[in-house]
Parts: C-alpha cells; sequence; structure tokens
C-alpha cells in the first residue's frame, strides 16, 4: 500500500504558475504509474496528466497541453506538477494517484484505474 500526499496549491492569477508535489510513502514508488486529477466545484473529477512507472512516458489532456508537465523522481518517491500559463478553469482541487496495475490507453485516464489517492490540494485561478 501506498499512501500520497499532495502540497503545492494556493491561489494565482490568471497566467501565473504553480508547482505541485505528491510525496508517497513506501519503498515501491518506482512501481506505480503516477497521475494527476483535478475537480471543480460541482463537476466529476477530470484526469490530467499520468507518467510512466520510469518517468519515460507522459500523457496529458488536451486542455492542458503545453501548459502543464508532470514529472517525477523515484528518488525522493515525489511526482510533480508543474502548471504554467495558470487559467479560471483551471481552478479545482488537485490529486495525485497511483496505478499499481499499468494502466494503458484510454483507461489510463479512468479514476478506476488507480488503487491509491491523496487527500487532494486546492488551486484556485483569479481572472
Amino acid at each position: 500500500q501506498v499512501q500520497l500526499v499532495e502540497s503545492g496549491g494556493g491561489l494565482v492569477q490568471a497566467g501565473g504558475s504553480l508547482r505541485l508535489s505528491c510525496a508517497a510513502s513506501g519503498r515501491t514508488f518506482s512501481s506505480y504509474a503516477m497521475g494527476w486529477f483535478r475537480q471543480a466545484p460541482g463537476k466529476e473529477r477530470e484526469f490530467v496528466a499520468r507518467i510512466s512507472r520510469s518517468g519515460g512516458i507522459t500523457y496529458y489532456a488536451d486542455s492542458v497541453k503545453g501548459r502543464f508537465t508532470i514529472s517525477r523522481d523515484n528518488a525522493k518517491n515525489t511526482v510533480y506538477l508543474q502548471l504554467n500559463s495558470l487559467k479560471p478553469e483551471d481552478t479545482g482541487v488537485y490529486y495525485c494517484a497511483a496505478d499499481r496495475r499499468t494502466a494503458s490507453g484510454t483507461t489510463a485516464t479512468m479514476v478506476g484505474a488507480y488503487d491509491y489517492w491523496g487527500q487532494g490540494t486546492q488551486v484556485t485561478v483569479s481572472s
């Protein structure tokens, strides 16, 4: 089992940047593909980005492609999400998640593909 703790959220103006971190417990972090999701008030949780176990493969939702960057440091048991050129519609609670079964394709963007979740960190973008 792995425990995930997100940090780095906050209030930022449109066009600004934030860097989210997700620290994982345990010694098997590198065996999990990792993802970031977000949830706006009144909306379903949606996929943002995913990174493979080694960090060599990344995948993004079209809405964030070119603005957000996912990365990981397996030595530090941490996955990051760099958020640039933020827009008000990026507002929401951001969650990191771990996938121990290494889903592929469209499945990898689904909430149900992930086994462990953090508690979330709030990102608010003002216009």
